[in-house]
């Protein structure tokens, strides 16, 4: 496979959100053969599931958008020691209805960015065990639980440490090794 379209769903709506920026900075750490697009998750309704067999268009739109994907990249804050419920929300429309998981078999990295000492190890584990009920093959390592502090990201957006960017460039390759491993054509 020469080219290899990912998803990348951040679990954050703010405007100025930390994880935005670190997927953004991720994906200027990837080969020319990597392209990205991100997804909207803020504009699909609560999950219920009275609609399953009439999904809303975005949550229709979210699911043709994974299944037009060789990889997904999840980066998440952590909210009150767990995901989003954004996210959580995203996981569970396109996964439904049962028989119908728009997330199955697609090789998954998860990182996240917070101000918190812990970064987002917590968000990331709950994270990691919906995947892997969705059947998700998930990085496990490196694990990634960006601290943000003062100088992580340089004003054009980029990881502005050295040690941060050697380490999220490491990540990123071991991403990319994964995906390429995983991904069905």
């Amino acid at each position: 496979m020469g080219q290899y379209q990912i998803a990348v769903v951040v679990g954050s709506l703010r405007r100025d959100s930390f994880n935005r920026k670190l997927a953004d900075a991720l994906i200027k750490l990837a080969p020319p053969e990597f392209t990205f697009k991100h997804l909207n998750i803020g504009d699909l309704p609560l999950y219920n599931q009275d609609d399953d067999e009439n999904q809303a268009e975005s949550v229709k739109r979210l699911k043709g958008e994974i299944a037009g994907a060789q990889g997904l990249l999840f980066v998440t804050p952590e909210y009150n020691r767990s995901m989003p419920g954004v996210l959580k929300n995203a996981l569970d429309h396109a996964s439904r209805p049962y028989g119908q998981n728009a997330w199955a078999g697609k090789p998954g990295g998860v990182i996240g960015a917070s101000i918190g000492s812990i970064g987002t190890a917590i968000a990331q584990q709950h994270l990691r065990n919906s995947l892997a009920y969705l059947d998700v093959p998930t990085l496990g390592q490196p694990e990634a639980f960006i601290h943000v502090k003062e100088g992580l990201f340089d004003k054009d957006g980029n990881i502005g440490n050295e040690d941060s960017r050697k380490f999220l460039e490491n990540w990123m390759n071991r991403y990319v090794d994964w995906v390429k491993r995983h991904a069905m054509s």
